[in-house]
């Protein structure tokens, strides 16, 4: 086995530890990308284990095999086109019989199998008992005890994954037996797909004939014979014509039916427990009525603690950033006027640093999201919104979308592809960007730090609460006009609570904090100098600054750019939102990347004075040039304006047309326009924050 190469996939239902697992073994050997053709994430990881190099790839959790959604087809096709040396199906113990369904599938897809029985010590806490070996005969698999967060039980596994490897093929251990009729319908199917070598040689001819007679679409065109088509149907018809339903609802219940059997014979329950602690908290955090009051309030004190605990850190990256400006024009050996000075000072500096400043609070929140999310709260959240989602039209499995939405729009758009009905999904595509996404988290904190010092917590929380009911209005709209039509059923399920890792915990933040610093380091630095030269450029004829001091001759350069005359194109538009020409242009910028507002701004206000490139001294002019009710209905605008270059683009790509994708951009816009354009003018109207 000495240094030999072996490729697995890690397969499991969602919220059994999968991923969790899967990142104990690899830890930050692995990487992310899609599989081919389609937009489901790929998780590849790399470990090594007593000589054996092994490639772990993490599939798409899922609750079976049946390729009804592109998940399952994305599984299961990697199973049967890149034959892994062994799959690892991870068991959430504490629930085994339901998550037993996707092995008794694995095993009859007859693949080199190895079983982790993983939260273990759930198990035992519920009473479970397990006779490991009398399960691991029932199918064909070893079977080993895991408590992935805790780390417990990985490297027994890992010797199970390389001894399984190491083992020659078998022929199925054992199999479901499907009661008498199904099983003479199959016997009189095996025969004829034989014929078909190809398949059958990928398959196996009993799988074949069960996934033809469960009517598996993706089997069902693969091309078979009109002999063997022919057959299929009779048996189907034969089959309804005796129990009155569906062969592949008869067959689900005779797998149940093995795991029940396997379970009685294997599992042995020592305590019986009316109501585990999740249920008992569940009474409080998922209640009809507090349940929301409760959800909001955990949100304010998570940002809360995002501008506690952040504040001073982003004050060292703040003086820092200035400290670095004034280092590189005090000893700068050339001409304090120098385009190459501003470029590095008022560009890079000014536009880059003004972005990453904000970093510690990006860090802190992400943090935040990832405790909420690995405890099991974030699914109760989306079960207390599901109460919302249907009576405006939609049902919980849009809200998860949406609470993607809060970290990026993108990856919230490509996962609408839970989604079976297509009103549903058309409806949550055009509404995701309203959640108040990460881009938008460093224009809040200026915002807030310059205007709501003492309620920055209170403000962000009313601006995100606002984009969920901006969210709420436009899905019923929708739902009433355009994408009229039924609300289709959807049970939610609640995964038990969980302590939350620091290592898990850590690699979230990181990896949301990694993405966050790899886009300041490369498109909002690209944008920066793009804007920076945009600003900057033409100059204007020295003849015309005579008279003027520093501040009205950096003005009136401004004014004379490409940047300035941008915006004060736009001004006209924007004058009654309360924005000048200044802030017309970071707008501009914000539709290639969000975070570019902020960095446009500093550019703004540091250009022509390069010792002033720093987020604190940009918190200071913004004080002095706008009111606090500007501010807020820069954050407004900001919230429901058009989206992202990127948002569009995935729009464009899960919707099939560039007319949808326009229809969001126009209508956010036009949404963004008209709600800021009334807080404005009441605001100014009444003297609110003016």
């Amino acid at each position: 086995m000495s240094n030999k190469k072996l490729k697995i996939a890690i397969a499991g239902n969602p919220n059994s530890g999968k991923t969790t697992v899967f990142n104990k073994i690899t830890g930050s050997r692995q990487h992310v990308g899609n599989y081919p053709g389609v937009t489901v994430e790929k998780k590849i990881g790399l470990a090594n284990h007593k000589g054996a190099e092994l490639e772990i790839v993490d599939l798409p959790g899922t609750y079976s095999l049946d390729a009804y959604s592109i998940e399952e087809r994305v599984a299961r096709d990697f199973i049967f086109d890149e034959h892994p040396d062994v799959v690892v199906d991870i068991i959430d113990s504490s629930n085994v019989e339901r998550n037993l369904y996707m092995a008794v599938q694995l095993m009859e897809m007859n693949v080199p199998l190895v079983l982790a029985f993983n939260m273990s010590d759930l198990a035992r806490q519920k009473g479970l008992e397990f006779d490991l070996d009398q399960l691991s005969l029932f199918f064909g698999a070893p079977i080993v005890l895991t408590v992935g967060n805790k780390g417990k039980g990985i490297d027994d596994l890992l010797d199970a994954i390389v001894k399984k490897a190491g083992e020659p093929p078998k022929e199925l251990a054992g199999r479901v037996h499907y009661g008498t009729e199904i099983e003479e319908e199959l016997a009189r199917i095996e025969p004829l797909v034989d014929t078909e070598h190809d398949l059958v040689q990928k398959y196996g001819s009993r799988y074949l004939a069960v996934k033809l007679l469960e009517n598996d679409r993706q089997v069902m065109d693969k091309g078979h014979s009109s002999e063997v088509l022919e057959a299929v149907k009779h048996s189907r018809k034969h089959l309804i014509r005796i129990f009155d339903d569906e062969p592949e609802i008869l067959i689900a219940e005779r797998r149940y039916g093995f795991i029940s059997g396997a379970c009685h014979e294997s599992v042995k329950r020592t305590i019986e427990l009316r109501h585990d602690v999740s249920d008992m908290i569940d009474k409080l955090l998922a209640h009809r009525i507090l349940g929301l009051p409760i959800f909001i309030g955990m949100m304010a004190l998570v940002f809360h603690l995002t501008f506690t605990l952040g504040n001073y850190p982003m004050e060292w990256l703040q003086t820092l950033f200035s400290w670095a400006g004034n280092t590189i024009t005090t000893h700068w050996p050339g001409s304090p006027d120098s385009q190459i000075l501003s470029l590095i000072v008022d560009g890079i500096i000014g536009g880059v640093g003004g972005v990453v400043s904000f970093l510690p609070n990006i860090l802190i929140l992400f943090c935040a999201i990832s405790i909420l999310e690995d405890s099991g709260y974030m699914a109760r959240a989306a079960f207390v919104m599901d109460q919302i989602m249907h009576k405006i039209g939609l049902h919980g499995k849009s809200f998860i979308p949406m609470l993607i939405g809060f970290g990026c729009s993108v990856p919230a758009i490509m996962s609408t592809r839970i989604l079976e009905n297509r009103r549903n999904r058309l409806t949550t595509i055009m509404v995701v960007p309203l959640m108040s996404c990460g881009a938008r988290l460093p224009i809040y904190i200026m915002i807030t730090t310059a205007f709501f010092t003492h309620h920055q917590g209170l403000v962000m929380t009313l601006i995100y609460l606002i984009g969920v009911a901006l969210a709420i209005v436009a899905v019923k709209l929708l739902r009433k006009t355009i994408f009229r039509g039924e609300t289709t059923p959807f049970v939610m399920e609640l995964p038990p609570y969980r302590v939350p890792t620091i290592h898990g915990v850590l690699i979230h933040t990181w990896h949301r904090g990694w993405m966050y610093l790899r886009k300041a380091g490369t498109i909002i630095l690209a944008i920066s100098i793009l804007l920076w030269a945009a600003a900057a450029y033409p100059q204007i004829d020295e003849s015309e600054l005579e008279g003027l001091n520093e501040q009205q001759a950096q003005t009136a350069q401004l004014q004379h750019s490409y940047v300035g005359k941008a915006g004060s194109a736009i001004e006209t538009v924007i004058k009654p939102l309360g924005f000048d020409w200044k802030i017309g242009t970071a707008l501009v910028g914000a539709f290639a990347a969000k975070e570019v507002f902020v960095s446009q701004m500093g550019i703004v206000y540091s250009l022509g004075g390069h010792t002033e490139a720093s987020s604190e001294i940009l918190t200071e002019k913004l004080r002095d040039n706008y009111t606090p009710l500007q501010g807020f209905c820069i954050m407004l605008f900001c919230l429901a304006a058009m989206p992202c270059v990127a948002t569009v683009a995935m729009t464009r790509h899960e919707t099939g047309s560039w007319g949808w994708a326009l229809f969001q951009v126009a209508g956010l816009t036009i949404l963004a326009y008209v709600l800021t354009l009334v807080v404005y003018q009441a605001g100014s109207f009444f003297g609110i924050g003016t």
